[in-house]
């Protein structure tokens, strides 16, 4: 069962610096995230999606790989390319990974102008190590599937206390 973990940032440079520590947790094995995505309010109120995984480019692209293989057959591997890529975009773009992109996109809602989220889809975590590598990086839990003891574990560390038993 995984847990999902929204925390606030100011800017989405500190929300993309964060993401980036832990994917390099992910190479360490401290961390298994099932999605990372980060949620921006723009100044004039509408919230943007930063995803990793964008099931659109994918789908596309194996869509256009078998089409040309189809295409083969028929003799004509170009037209066969290009509608296998259009037909694999259609199909990744109407596929939803990870977390709800209506979820988030309420949640962005909520934001303050300019301010980022950080939507974290995790697996499994060695909660410890996380926070130690996560103290002091001052972001603010705004959603939590953990226990409070976890949850208060990583609240410490954002904050750049000392975790206390």
């Amino acid at each position: 069962m995984s847990d999902l973990l929204v925390i606030e940032y100011p800017t989405e440079a500190k929300a993309e610096e964060v993401r980036q520590r832990l994917l390099a947790m992910q190479k360490e094995y401290l961390i298994e995230l099932g999605d990372a995505v980060i949620v921006t309010k723009c100044p004039e109120g509408h919230v943007r999606l930063n995803q990793l995984y964008h099931p659109a480019k994918t789908g596309a692209a194996s869509g256009a790989l078998w089409g040309a293989l189809v295409g083969l057959l028929f003799m004509m591997p170009l037209a066969g390319a290009a509608i296998g890529a259009a037909s694999g975009a259609v199909g990744g773009a109407l596929t939803d990974v990870g977390i709800d992109d209506k979820f988030m996109k309420g949640v962005g809602s909520t934001l303050q102008s300019g301010n980022a989220a950080l939507f974290l889809l995790i697996r499994k975590m060695t909660t410890e190590k996380v926070a130690a590598e996560l103290a002091g990086t001052g972001g603010t839990i705004m959603r939590s599937s953990f226990d409070e003891t976890k949850e208060h574990v990583l609240r410490q560390a954002l904050e750049g206390l000392q975790a206390q038993p």
